[in-house]
């Protein structure tokens, strides 16, 4: 069994799966953990700048990527998109949205490290997985260099029959990416660990819908700093 196996034909389904399971669990024994831990009052004018660029960006980038790998290959070619097209339509737009994200980024990251009030109500796990999120952005931005060498797409076009046959549990995928560069590996890897602890950062809170919260088990005491708690004051929102 050789690394590129483990990594490309057995590591997606180890990360899938524990995205999965590791969410409902949280879901369903944390609640309160549940959300972003928000600390929009302290320097709120860079946290939103950066919140905007950043979620902008994020969301412009999992749409390229879902749509991309994900759409049957079949579909492009019955729609007259080819390849090449494809190819250089990813390279300019995800290349503006991971321009957006990484500014984005970089401020909250340096709201974050700078900022002393924040800095001390900040868990480990909020600065690296926005740590590892900016890594795994600059290593798609590095991909470009190699994607302009491969502009007749089929190089993209390993990424999607791999993809897509992760998803189809088809036989030999990881072989498809046994000769691609090393920067794609990487960026991929990456991809795939992020998805791994995304169970345990506060990044669930992309799952989250307000209707949930209207179920959720058990109050929350809200009350001003030296007021005498009287009772229950309502759920949390």
């Amino acid at each position: 069994m050789d690394l590129n196996y483990i990594l490309f034909g057995i590591y997606p389904y180890v990360a899938m799966s524990v995205l999965v399971i590791g969410s409902v669990v949280r879901f369903d024994r944390e609640q309160y953990t549940w959300r972003t831990g928000s600390s929009q009052l302290l320097r709120r004018k860079q946290l939103v700048m950066g919140s905007v660029l950043f979620h902008v960006g994020v969301l412009a980038i999992f749409a390229g990527h879902f749509v991309g790998l994900l759409t049957p290959i079949w579909v492009f070619d019955a729609l007259g998109v080819g390849h090449g097209f494809k190819q250089m339509l990813a390279i300019v737009a995800g290349g503006g949205a991971g321009i957006l994200m990484l500014a984005g980024g970089l401020l909250l990251l340096h709201r974050r490290l700078f900022d002393p009030r924040i800095r001390a109500t900040s868990t480990f796990g909020d600065t690296g997985i926005l740590v590892l999120l900016i890594a795994q952005l600059c290593l798609g931005l590095a991909t470009i260099p190699q994607s302009l060498q491969h502009r007749d797409g089929h190089e993209m076009l390993k990424f999607m029959t791999w993809a897509q046959g992760i998803f189809t549990l088809r036989a030999g995928s990881a072989d498809l990416l046994a000769d691609v560069h090393w920067v794609f590996k990487t960026h991929i890897v990456l991809g795939l660990t992020i998805l791994l602890v995304f169970p345990f950062t506060r990044l669930v809170h992309m799952l989250s819908a307000p209707v949930w919260y209207l179920n959720r088990r058990g109050w929350q005491l809200v009350r001003t700093r030296g007021a005498i708690p009287t009772g229950r004051s309502g759920r949390s929102s």
